[in-house]
């Protein structure tokens, strides 16, 4: 069984893109820049936005945090939205969720110029990924894609199935298999026999936020296992996947902590060297 280690991959992402940035300020003269909106106080937010920051100035991106408080209007932060729209220095943008419940998520979204929307949630990123166009990808699945093809550079013909049907992971994940052309079901809390599609897989994918659901009669050996799951039980951290019992049949699996959640800042670095890499075509 192979543990498939996620701090190392993302360690070795970040080296990669360092020595690029280094290559593109040489180049351009200019560096990418990820500039971060911050509503509220809520911890998981803080902690998760100061780890962006932290990895961002390890890989020479310009990093800029602006912080606002919960009460602020939705006026404000479109407001702030646009005028990082037009910032020629600014190459990504990322609005940290979740957001006051006064504040339509979607429309936040939506104020972000599509090339420098980082996170991947833009309506045109979405259809352009769906369409096998050029866009921007969601992070964590970005980084479960890069985890998978770690373990097997040739997908072909591989049976994937996803737990979950987010427009965070289930669906950019299927996406994602198809344009490497697995044959892909996406479950969901409502499939009858979960445990008979997970069989299937060649590829298990879990992104359902069900503590310890999948059990190893659910994985058929030699599956590759990602676990997506961030659950608070009275155990500590788990995730979806029971890790003691499936890594004994699994061929590759991520722990949880420390799988799939230090590829997901990666990608985010990587998504903004993109976006600049495109502003400067």
């Amino acid at each position: 069984m192979i543990l498939i280690d996620g701090k190392k991959a993302a360690a070795e992402l970040r080296e990669e893109l360092r020595k690029e940035v280094v290559e593109l300020k040489n180049k351009h003269n200019k560096v990418p820049g990820l500039t971060v909106i911050l509503i509220g106080d809520l911890t998981p937010s803080q902690i998760y936005v100061r780890n962006k920051e932290k990895s961002a100035k390890e890989v020479g991106l310009k990093s800029e945090v602006i912080k606002y408080p919960d009460s602020v209007e939705e006026k404000v932060i479109l407001d702030k939205i646009d005028e990082l729209n037009k910032d020629d220095t600014v190459s990504g943008i990322l609005v940290q969720l979740p957001l006051p419940k006064h504040i339509d998520k979607q429309k936040i979204i939506e104020a972000i110029n599509p090339s420098k929307d980082v996170d991947g949630f833009h309506p045109m990123n979405v259809g352009n990924l769906s369409s096998g166009y050029e866009s921007s990808v969601p992070c964590t699945p970005l980084g479960c894609y890069l985890l998978i093809k770690k373990i097997e550079p040739n997908l072909s013909g591989k049976k994937a199935v996803i737990i979950g049907r987010s427009n965070l992971n289930g669906k950019p994940m299927t996406q994602l298999l198809l344009k490497e052309n697995c044959t892909v079901t996406i479950t969901h809390s409502r499939t009858k026999d979960l445990k008979a599609e997970c069989l299937e897989a060649d590829i298990l994918v879990a992104a359902v936020g069900i503590p310890e659901l999948v059990k190893e009669d659910w994985v058929k050996k030699d599956a590759i296992v990602i676990d997506v799951g961030i659950n608070k039980t009275d155990k500590g951290i788990v995730g979806d996947v029971a890790f003691d019992e499936v890594s004994k049949s699994a061929r590759a699996i991520t722990p949880v902590p420390g799988g799939v959640g230090p590829m997901t800042i990666a990608c985010l670095l990587k998504n903004t060297v993109e976006c600049f890499k495109r502003s400067q075509l």
